[in-house]
């Protein structure tokens, strides 16, 4: 049985450890992407947007509403990425600690 000194051990070294992961997070990139790739956004983990590339075939004045959805969807589409990559980046760490998969941090 885990006495409170070694509990408050452990929860200082996953604070670290969370603290550690989300500066790391701040430099990865994700991509996200529309119309088959026509259209792609980078995005940091942090949820900073660091460009877009857009095909040129996709680009007419008469039909900006395409445009729109495309990048729309390329934004949306990072942004899951980036979810899914700091949920697998999460997991990773509490499996690390031995803790259960599962189990809810706050960040």
């Amino acid at each position: 049985m885990m006495n409170f000194k070694d509990m408050m051990q452990q929860a200082q070294q996953m604070q670290f450890k969370l603290q550690e992961m989300q500066e790391k997070l701040k430099d990865v990139d994700v991509e996200g992407e529309a119309g088959g790739g026509m259209v792609k956004v980078l995005m940091s983990c942090a949820g900073v947007v660091r460009g877009v590339e857009i095909d040129p075939s996709v680009v007419s004045a008469d039909d900006k509403e395409t445009l729109e959805d495309l990048i729309t969807a390329a934004m949306n589409n990072a942004h899951e990425n980036k979810e899914q990559h700091i949920k697998d980046e999460t997991q990773a760490m509490m499996e690390s600690m031995g803790l259960p998969a599962g189990t809810k941090l706050p960040i």
